[in-house]
């Protein structure tokens, strides 16, 4: 039996020991103190919190330079292009003002409570989602898997493909004139071309349509031309995937100072657009069409399931990227107002993108005396057809051309950190040491990752990739991404469970989250999503590009790319019910049982001000 003195010294040394690891950035293991255990003098001014903690290793797991960074990197990754062209579009084909409220209350019911669960998650356990979700739900560890590989296949084709050919107009954008404004160009079928906007007018095309289509794609007549490689858009893409290993190369650590400028710069650049737009003939006729209720499109289904789809693509949910990067996080970060934030810029930035994009459809339908819905179009017509013709016909456009397709470059660039990250989270989490001793450095891992991506993307810069594209994303950011926020969705809320939930919550925030997210996490989240799963598969439509339908072996094509990540479901619960003993039962009762631990000791400042940046969570563990 030790003695109190040498309970004092151990306390003593105990607490040393702590500032010493703290300042160093690392994490002591309780288990270095072979005192630890028989002396019940703990360091002075701590209490003990319960954490999640399976290794040494995780716990010296880098972190944001500060708070700040966190909630700008989530919000980059949140506010992207589909902010600039889908929400708009949505908005005045589903209602218009009247889409505004199946919109804030999916946000409301399924956004923030989602998103403040997958934060809890990476937080407290200080994993990826793989790791994290076998943790959580053994039977379904398949979904945390799932959830990288769809963000992998997404970092392949949307964010930097769209970033190549923001490059590609930004790069043509500072001439005396803009190349898509007149019919006098090379690429011009002039028989068909308009200088301007042909209304209802199938015969003709639109200059910018036709730059779009001939000189930016080269644009063959179906998926089955590949043609040639666009070797313009190989640079660019190229170009696209250096920026973003350079942002990212030293991790949370280089990406947190990137984020500064790549999430608050498109703000400047939409309020500039915005008060420029608003001064044009013919702005509030776009306004009152983006805002005008149709009362009678709150009664279609479909209304409702594209308010549901916008939120969950827009916020991330399910994409495996927000788990990520809040595991990144120090253990009493603030997810509950990080949360608030994120979800609310969200919001806010697709209302205020879609001011600025009417606004200026709304002068473009002034000037070529044409309706508003003869312009409005869906996709990447939007920001690459429509707004570049607007842009050429706005005063000082020598000024506005490059601003735009810059934001837009910002735009793809904060989106794509996070999930190459996921990506590159995965691969440290499940093989960091053996990876490590081959690559030596984590700078290469991320050059890894960023050449494999490149190289996958670049069926999309052949002359026929925009069919490529236009598959992938159908199938990935429609069919793929439902099926996985349900299981993901069924694996955290209904089998984990609502009240562990809400004591990992409590763990870090000190209190126990209130009853409104509790209610949703228990029964409208997960209803909510299953309906919308049902409803998009009652209501499943083959992948289109304009007016062409695609052949029946690319529609196959496309369900195997949706399989890519959701096969993972299956085969990681027939995994995990195979490699447990006993009887079927013995096994299922073994694949539904969490292994988080909860009640591992760790230790916190008493009373630490969870809004000091400077205080810091020290973990130990005594398994």
């Amino acid at each position: 039996m030790q003695s109190p003195h040498s309970c004092t010294e151990s306390g003593r040394a105990q607490v040393q020991h702590l500032e010493a690891g703290e300042q160093r950035g690392s994490v002591p293991n309780a288990m270095e103190s072979s005192d630890e255990r028989s002396c019940p003098l703990k360091a002075p001014n701590v209490k003990v919190v319960a954490a999640d903690r399976s290794a040494d290793a995780e716990a010296q797991r880098p972190t944001w330079s500060g708070r700040l960074e966190f909630i700008l990197a989530s919000v980059g990754y949140a506010v992207g292009l589909g902010n600039v062209w889908r929400f708009p579009y949505l908005c005045y084909s589903s209602g218009g003002g009247a889409f505004m409220i199946p919109y804030l209350t999916m946000v409301i019911l399924c956004g923030i409570p989602l998103l403040f669960m997958e934060f809890a998650i990476g937080q407290y356990t200080r994993l990826g989602p793989v790791h994290a979700l076998a943790k959580i739900c053994p039977l379904l560890k398949g979904v945390g898997l799932a959830t990288v590989v769809i963000s992998f296949v997404f970092s392949t084709y949307y964010n930097n493909v769209l970033m190549s050919w923001a490059l590609y107009y930004l790069f043509n954008s500072f001439g005396a004139t803009l190349p898509w404004k007149s019919c006098n160009n090379t690429w011009n079928a002039v028989r068909n071309c308009s200088n301007g906007f042909p209304g209802n007018n199938t015969h003709l095309q639109s200059a910018s349509q036709q730059f779009f289509d001939h000189r930016l794609l080269e644009k063959t007549s179906s998926i089955e031309e590949a043609g040639g490689l666009r070797w313009e858009l190989f640079g660019c893409l190229l170009a696209s995937w250096v920026i973003v290993y350079l942002c990212i190369f030293k991790g949370v650590k280089s990406t947190g100072k990137v984020v500064y400028f790549t999430a608050l710069f498109p703000y400047f650049i939409l309020l500039a657009l915005l008060i420029n737009n608003v001064q044009l003939p013919g702005a509030k006729n776009g306004i009152l069409y983006f805002l005008t209720p149709v009362w009678s499109k709150l009664f279609e289904v479909k209304v409702w399931v594209n308010a549901a789809a916008q939120v969950f693509n827009s916020i991330g949910i399910a994409f495996g990227s927000m788990i990520s990067m809040a595991s990144y996080n120090k253990f009493n970060n603030n997810i509950f107002r990080d949360a608030l934030i994120v979800s609310c810029t969200n919001s806010f930035t697709s209302i205020l993108a879609g001011f600025v994009i009417f606004s200026a459809i709304g002068y473009m339908a002034h000037i070529h005396n044409l309706p508003v819905d003869n312009i409005a179009t869906d996709g990447p017509g939007l920001v690459f057809v429509v707004y570049p013709e607007v842009l050429s016909t706005m005063p000082v456009f020598q000024l506005w051309a490059p601003l735009f397709f810059f934001m837009l470059l910002c735009l793809g660039l904060d989106s794509q950190f996070a999930t190459v990250e996921v990506a590159i989270t995965f691969i440290k989490d499940e093989f960091g040491p053996s990876v490590m001793r081959f690559l030596k450095r984590e700078e290469l891992l991320a050059l890894v990752v960023c050449v494999g991506c490149f190289i996958l993307g670049i069926p999309h810069i052949t002359k026929g990739g925009i069919y490529v594209f236009q598959l992938m994303d159908h199938y990935t950011a429609v069919v793929s991404l439902m099926f996985l926020a349900f299981f993901e969705v069924v694996a955290i809320c209904w089998i984990f469970g609502v009240p562990r939930i809400s004591l990992m919550v409590k763990r870090m925030q000190g209190k126990t989250p209130n009853l409104y997210f509790r209610l949703c996490w228990l029964l409208l989240c997960p209803m909510l999503v299953l309906c919308i799963l049902i409803s998009s598969i009652v209501q499943y439509t083959p992948a289109r590009y304009g007016n062409y339908t695609y052949p029946l072996w690319a529609e196959w094509v496309g369900w195997g790319i949706s399989l890519i990540s959701i096969v993972w479901i299956p085969l990681g619960a027939i995994h995990e019910l195979y490699s447990n003993k006993g009887s079927f039962v013995q096994r299922l009762k073994t694949a539904l049982t969490s292994t988080v631990d909860l009640d591992a000791d760790y230790y916190l400042p008493e009373k630490q001000n969870l809004d000091n940046p400077a205080s810091e969570t020290l973990f130990t563990s005594e398994a």
